[in-house]
């Protein structure tokens, strides 16, 4: 199968022909159909540590069953599904609080959308209902990132919410926030290139950021935020959320920053802020998003700009690194790469 490895983090993503899965007890296969481009895709494949060298990297994806493993009960070939891109063992305490990715063990890794076929736990997969696209199955990953930060806000119908940042986490995050109820929501980044979307996900207002953003931010929520949720993963961020929520206000870190970001206690203290930070996704967080769309709510789907064939997966990431402006790129690993 045509696939695209992960060279590390000085070489380049090449698209090599590596022999195809075979699932293991627990396992399925399936052929992908569509996967999305994450961040993560974009930033950490810059840095160590993060993606296996010589793997086939990507983890939104939804694809068809084509082989089912021993042992694997309620699936069978010609479902169409998506999947956590890894499992724990699903006994320990952070397994069941947090979801597998946490798990004290470590979770089983096997991530690899950016294939023709990639392999997949049973256990952490889910039929897709027959409403969905496929792209809509690949949006299912990211939508539950946001889904399990947002819960840990506990937004009620008076909660103030501002989300800082509007790439597909932020966006996602803003969709959450309003099906939770909050009384409103405003969505703030840098740029205002998608502050159309933002305001389609659920926005009541979008402001630009720098000099001044916490009193714009205030005046257009009507009222410093309850709780901020920081989904630009960039230094200072953790601060900038502090310094703009309301005293005794939540902070929910989605942004996934990987380098070390400096928080004043005493300002932390001195507002009786919360500091929240979320992990990954658990299953049930990937049901409710399913749920949720086959219910009709599909503005996520306003988020894909363009799909593209494997071909040009290592460009595109390219281009997204530089500063191309897409909220959400998907591949289809079986497009023409001439069109």
């Amino acid at each position: 199968m045509k696939a695209i490895i992960f060279n590390g983090p000085d070489a380049s993503l090449t698209l090599e022909d590596i022999a195809d899965p075979k699932p293991a007890a627990g396992e399925l296969v399936i052929r992908v159909q569509r996967c999305g481009i994450c961040g993560s895709d974009v930033h950490l494949t810059k840095e160590h540590g993060f993606f296996p060298v010589g793997g086939v990297i990507g983890h939104e994806f939804a694809g068809e069953v084509v082989a089912v493993g021993r042992g694997v009960e309620g699936f069978r070939e010609g479902d169409i599904i998506t999947a956590m891109p890894g499992a724990g063992c699903g006994e320990c305490e952070p397994c069941r609080r947090f979801g597998p990715l946490t798990c004290i063990h470590g979770a089983d890794m096997v991530a690899g959308g950016f294939a023709e076929y990639t392999r997949v736990k049973a256990a952490t997969s889910i039929k897709l209902p027959a409403s969905l696209t496929l792209a809509d199955g690949a949006l299912i990953e990211p939508m539950a990132v946001s889904l399990h930060g947002v819960r840990l806000a506990n937004i009620t119908s008076e909660t103030r919410v501002v989300v800082l940042g509007t790439g597909a986490i932020g966006l996602a995050a803003i969709f959450w926030a309003k099906q939770a109820g909050a009384g409103r929501v405003v969505a703030a980044s840098r740029s205002d290139r998608h502050a159309q979307l933002a305001q389609l996900m659920g926005a009541e207002a979008f402001v630009k950021t720098g000099d001044g953003e916490a009193q714009r931010v205030a005046d257009a929520l009507g009222g410093a935020p309850q709780v901020v949720i920081e989904c630009i993963g960039v230094e200072g961020a953790l601060n900038q959320c502090i310094m703009m929520a309301q005293p005794g206000g939540t902070v929910v870190s989605l942004g996934f920053c990987t380098k070390p970001d400096v928080v004043v206690p005493a300002l932390a203290t001195y507002r009786h802020v919360s500091l929240a930070f979320s992990m990954a996704y658990s299953l049930d967080d990937f049901e409710t998003v399913a749920r949720t769309f086959d219910k009709g709510h599909v503005e996520a789907r306003s988020m894909i700009t363009e799909t593209i064939p494997l071909a040009a997966v290592a460009d595109t990431i390219e281009q997204l690194r530089a500063g191309r402006g897409d909220a959400k790129v998907q591949v289809d690993p079986w497009m023409n790469p001439t069109g």
